[in-house]
């Protein structure tokens, strides 16, 4: 962007509706993100037959290939989008993540495949962190939270229209994997002009009414800082445990249902996009609505809660996984999704609660690093592996026990929470001293 586009741009009132506007385009950016992202899931067995190869590489695929790749580039992509036009970022991104969901639908070898999903990976990490930043550009503090969970929800409507239309292709296409990676593809390309030339690149700052003027804040300094917080490494070492658990039976939950239950494809992907689309955005809303409110008698709820709701969601996740009714198995499946997924904005916010102004972006993008390597790279991987492990002892139902297996780490997750609740107050009261005294003249 040129000083005097800037300029122009800064000189134009942006009205409410165009704001609405933005955030519509990029909400539909981000469904699109998941719904190229969570494909794969649902044509692991066809993959897998036609290149012959195990549950443990179909992993390693499904996970660590593609998240490696998309939690590295992130954070250098976030550093850019601070400097650079964020609206052409993303249009950039997204071009390339859907041209390589397209080529992945040509791929003739398992490496092939396995490149373009590193591709789809890279492009895809230039989707978020330009997008909430534009976000925050466009909707003052007093809307931005609510934005930002409109902007949340295409998660789980991306995730349930990948279930939803994978089941439906799989079944039109039987065991022909290659045409639904093409066909959901290419939307992506025309979305991605819609973003260039609809979208307007605000000025920095643009929705604050004051400049809010804070100390540069260094890679090294801000993740030093947040390393000297318990409350800030229990709470990440519960979440890896938790995104572990989550990520693993999102990647696999369709294979399941289809190998244990010999559900149809179309049964299995309308089964799948309500409990991903419907449970995880009721898990999300409850979970921030109900931390916040519980957080502002005592800050230790913050974590209390979703630690206590964490060991309440893992007896459904035994009766989804153990049960030989496909129809318990869906409602219980449905009852852990919920719960399981609110922690998420608990995660999300004390993050920022104990970062200092200075640092909350890069604290940010530290984050989900961390959470989204370890839950998006080695979730699927582990329970491909276990997949492999127990096969000779339980051929196709060791699925269950693999995933079981993965669930059982959610109490991990439960016990680190309630470890960074006992130390929460003290260290939201040394973020304060520290704010103080940096702001200090």
């Amino acid at each position: 962007m040129t000083e005097h586009q800037a300029e122009e741009t800064a000189n134009e009132k942006i009205s409410s509706a165009y704001s609405k506007y933005v955030l519509a385009v990029l909400f539909v950016v981000y469904v699109i993100n998941f719904i190229d992202r969570q494909i794969l899931s649902v044509f692991i067995g066809p993959i897998k037959e036609e290149f012959g190869v195990s549950d443990t590489v179909m992993g390693l695929l499904v996970g660590f290939a593609f998240a490696l790749f998309y939690t590295i580039a992130g954070i250098p992509i976030a550093r850019w989008a601070d400097r650079g036009n964020r609206r052409s970022i993303i249009a950039l991104g997204l071009t390339v993540w859907s041209v390589m969901t397209v080529w992945c639908g040509y791929a003739r070898s398992f490496g092939q495949l396995a490149l373009l999903r590193v591709g789809v990976g890279v492009g895809e990490a230039a989707g978020s962190p330009p997008a909430h930043s534009l976000i925050s550009d466009y909707f003052p503090p007093s809307k931005r939270a609510t934005a930002m969970g409109i902007y949340a929800w295409g998660v789980y409507v991306g995730s349930a229209l990948a279930y939803l239309g994978g089941g439906y292709l799989r079944e039109q296409f039987a065991e022909d994997w290659r045409t639904p990676f093409i066909l959901l593809g290419l939307p992506g390309l025309l979305i991605a002009l819609v973003v260039r030339f609809t979208v307007k690149e605000p000025p920095r700052g643009y929705s604050e009414k004051s400049p809010v003027i804070s100390e540069p804040s260094t890679f090294r300094e801000t993740l030093s800082y947040l390393l000297s917080c318990p409350s800030w490494l229990n709470l990440v070492v519960g979440s890896c445990f938790l995104s572990l658990m989550g990520y693993g039976v999102l990647m696999w939950g369709y294979e399941f249902f289809g190998r244990v239950h010999q559900m149809s494809p179309m049964d299995i992907g309308l089964w799948m996009a309500v409990i991903v689309g419907i449970g995880g955005s009721l898990g999300t809303l409850a979970g921030g609505t109900i931390t916040d409110r519980l957080s502002q008698r005592d800050p230790a709820w913050a974590m209390r809660f979703p630690a206590r709701v964490t060991w309440a969601c893992l007896p459904f996740s035994f009766v989804f996984l153990l049960s030989d009714s496909s129809a318990v198995a869906m409602v219980s499946f449905f009852i852990f999704y919920v719960l399981a997924n609110i922690y998420v904005p608990a995660m999300h916010s004390l993050n920022q609660n104990l970062a200092r102004l200075s640092m909350r972006a890069t604290a940010a993008a530290i984050l989900l690093f961390i959470v989204n390597l370890v839950g998006a790279g080695f979730g699927p991987l582990l329970v491909g592996f276990m997949n492999d492990l127990y096969a000779p002892y339980w051929g196709e139902q060791a699925i269950r026990y693999s995933l079981l297996s993965v669930s059982v780490l959610g109490a991990m997750g439960a016990i680190f929470f309630q470890r960074s609740a006992r130390t929460l107050a003290a260290d939201l009261r040394k973020r304060d001293g520290e704010i103080s005294q940096h702001s200090a003249p």
